[in-house]
């Protein structure tokens, strides 16, 4: 398991670039040749990438805070980038949301002109202004569909971040608790050392002294024996 500071911030950006690359795929590659219901489909699951896209910016945010000053500025760079990649694909989604709806109130209403025999037939005004609310419906139905799924998978982040920043809390106490085990140790460490150096003092003060009673002792035999 990577451990290093960068780890996780690496992950997300991983992460993001994949979702990125689907949606550029869905926009601007084969999915840009879809039509009717398949584009639409489409458009609705590059909805919810762009919000997962999103989630992963969020994460980058927290995750950077975290990076060494020495190395944090390129991060800060990676993450600028990526923000621009995001906003740039969401406004292409908005401008392609735009089009295919013109597309389709325009289709409705090409069905043609009312003849004088058939005032209220396929092709009189009325047919087509109901098909345009048929069609503003159906829309309208899709965007509270997105809504909501838009909400569900904001309530799906929020947790998943919720429970994120739970663990880098729970991270951050367990490196408090090393680094004052560390400083405990090293207080321990330099109070054995004293010990250590006070018992070779001891020592040395107590073969001076059984040295000065030695001599005395043997004064006090010299001038028995001598005298």
């Amino acid at each position: 398991m990577d451990n290093s500071p960068t780890a996780l911030f690496d992950s997300y950006e991983q992460d993001f670039r994949q979702i990125i690359d689907s949606i550029r795929s869905k926009l601007d590659g084969e999915g840009k040749d879809e039509r009717g219901e398949q584009r639409r489909a489409a458009l609705r699951r590059v909805e919810m990438e762009l919000d997962e896209a999103d989630e992963m910016i969020s994460q980058m945010e927290i995750e950077i805070q975290g990076i060494p000053q020495s190395i944090k500025p390129q991060y800060q760079n990676r993450l600028k980038t990526a923000k621009g990649d995001l906003v740039r694909f969401k406004k292409l989604s908005k401008d392609i949301h735009s089009q295919v709806s013109r597309a389709e109130l325009l289709s409705s209403g090409r069905v043609g002109t009312p003849t004088s025999d058939e005032p209220y037939g396929p092709t009189s005004d009325r047919t087509r202004l109901l098909a345009g609310t048929s069609t503003l419906e159906d829309g309208t139905r899709r965007l509270q569909e997105s809504q909501r799924i838009a909400l569900e998978t904001e309530d799906q982040g929020a947790e998943i971040l919720m429970n994120l920043r739970t663990q880098r809390e729970q991270i951050e106490n367990s490196r408090d608790t090393l680094r004052t085990a560390d400083t405990a140790i090293d207080r321990a460490s330099g109070t054995l050392k004293k010990m250590i150096r006070r018992m070779y003092q001891q020592r040395v003060v107590t073969a001076a002294i059984i040295v000065v009673l030695v001599l005395i002792i043997a004064i006090i035999l010299w001038e028995k024996v001598f005298r």
